[in-house]
């Protein structure tokens, strides 16, 4: 399953990356730094899953799940940052993402719960 990680700090990328790897079955196919280079990217490998950073430059990681989901409905989006849940900006719910999960709440187990596929 190809994956593509979305957050603008290299580290949290670098940590997304060996994540992903530990999970049987997913691998990485690109990495993006910005909303825009998520479209790009998506768009150039057709990933399964995204992992999208809410918080980016130019646009954000909630208005690129949304355009992101209209150009390729089938592709799993998960929002990441480090809000709480109850802190989540107000259009996180309604943006087509299909979960949440805290960046340092980020595992194996937590995307193996993802079902999906």
């Amino acid at each position: 399953m190809d994956v593509l990680i979305v957050d603008d700090q290299r580290p949290f990328r670098r940590v997304a990356r060996t994540v992903v790897g530990l999970v049987g079955g997913w691998r990485v196919a690109a990495e993006a730094g910005s909303g825009e280079d998520a479209l790009d990217e998506a768009e150039r490998h057709n990933p399964a899953v995204v992992l999208m950073d809410i918080n980016l430059p130019g646009i954000n990681g909630i208005e690129a799940t949304r355009r992101l989901l209209a150009r390729a409905p089938g592709t799993t989006v998960v929002l990441l940052s480090t809000y709480t849940v109850d802190d989540l900006p107000s259009d996180a719910a309604d943006c087509g993402a299909a979960a949440y999960i805290r960046k340092e709440d980020l595992t194996p187990a937590a995307l193996r719960a993802l079902h999906v596929g």
